[in-house]
């Protein structure tokens, strides 16, 4: 009995022992854990802040066109052309066409599209209020896609104002009116494209300073304003390129300025003077250059008019300007060679006709003395032509 209670007096006594051994032991040390980096997410940019625009804005311009529309649509008229074509059978067949046009002075002189009269037997113009004039041709211009009609009729609408077509900026609003399709008085809207373009007249030659616009133009525009959002004309509108005949977004006017060099020569004499040099020449390409350098002709120069010819007692004849002296075979053509090279005129730079053209009949007139750049012979030279007018 006694042997027992001594054993568990023991045991006890071991017990505490134990426990105070364990809490003066350190406690075990772990492993610190290795912190997981924070990726944090992607952050996504903010939209930018666009300013606003106030709906006053938009009501303003809507109003702005909507008056350009009521005071340009009443001088904007319908042309309606009759002409009498040919079968194969030499068969008399009546054909009728339609185009555009708008008043140009108080006499009743109307702007309109070269081609849109072209070879027309008679011209009836229908005004917006309804009334409808035979009307004369007084003067066309086939280089400049140009005519001018004139009717004889009272109490016609304001005419439209010319603006400065040199002032014009690339994003400008315009306004086309026309009869597309014959659907008269119809406005479009869009922006100027581009400028300075060079488009083909109806006579095979070069018209410059052509406004390229994405107002929907279409067959029946034709001899129609292109106006600015002060009503007034900056171009003609003329041509588009589209596979289907259709607006495609790239139409063509013939600037207000061309409008305004040439009209004035139309209502007076019935046709304009276009400067002329009086030179046949070819445009050399690089492909020219390297086949008439192997031919064992001295090229200068990278880029210029080789000119081949010069009309006998022509302006180029008369200030000395040189053609061909030799005939060389190059590929399948044969080639007057041993000319002079044009590069320049009055310090313009005249690498193909195209160029020759466009300068001539934008900035120079008939009479004007300017300056020709020429190499003969490798050498530079500089002389003075006097223009003469294209024959007809």
């Amino acid at each position: 009995m006694k042997s027992a209670l001594r054993f568990r007096i023991l045991l006890a006594s071991l017990m505490v022992l134990g426990l105070a051994v364990a809490c003066a032991l350190p406690a075990a040390v772990l492993p610190t854990p290795t912190p997981v980096p924070t990726i944090p997410p992607t952050a996504t940019p903010a939209p930018p802040v666009l300013p606003t625009v106030p709906p006053e804005a938009f009501n303003a311009l809507e109003a702005q066109v909507e008056a350009v529309y009521a005071q340009a649509a009443p001088a904007v008229v319908n042309i309606t052309t009759r002409s009498i074509a040919y079968d194969i059978f030499m068969q008399p067949i009546p054909q009728e066409g339609t185009g555009s046009g708008f008043l140009y002075d108080d006499q009743g002189h109307i702007i309109t599209n070269y081609h849109v009269v072209e070879n027309a037997e008679s011209v009836v113009v229908t005004l917006s209020d309804g009334r409808s004039f035979p009307a004369d041709i007084v003067g066309v211009d086939p280089s400049s896609d140009l005519a001018v009609i004139r009717i004889p009729a009272e109490n016609l609408p304001a005419p439209l104002p010319l603006a400065d077509s040199g002032q014009l900026r690339v994003g400008q609003f315009v306004i086309a009116i026309g009869s597309p399709f014959g659907q008269v008085g119809t406005m479009t809207l869009g922006v100027i494209s581009a400028l300075e373009r060079v488009i083909q007249s109806p006579d095979g030659r070069f018209i410059g300073e052509a406004i390229q616009t994405d107002a929907a133009i279409n067959p029946g525009n034709s001899g129609g304003p292109l106006l600015d959002l002060q009503g007034r004309v900056i171009g003609v509108n003329s041509q588009i390129i589209s596979p289907s005949q259709a607006s495609a977004g790239i139409g063509f006017a013939v600037s207000s300025n061309t409008v305004r060099r040439v009209v004035p020569h139309l209502i007076a004499e019935g046709r304009y003077p276009h400067p002329w040099l009086g030179v046949q020449v070819l445009s050399l390409t690089p492909e020219w250059v390297q086949a008439l350098r192997q031919a064992g002709m001295e090229v200068p120069v990278e880029k210029g008019l080789l000119v081949l010819s010069v009309v006998r007692g022509g302006p180029a004849d008369r200030a000395g300007i040189q053609g061909g002296t030799q005939i060389v075979r190059i590929g399948g053509y044969r080639v007057p060679v041993g000319g002079d090279i044009i590069t320049a005129v009055n310090g313009h730079p005249v690498p193909t006709l195209q160029e020759l053209n466009v300068y001539l009949d934008s900035q120079t007139r008939v009479g004007d003395s300017v300056e020709v750049t020429i190499y003969r012979g490798g050498q530079e030279m500089r002389v003075t032509v006097t223009l003469e007018e294209r024959p007809q």
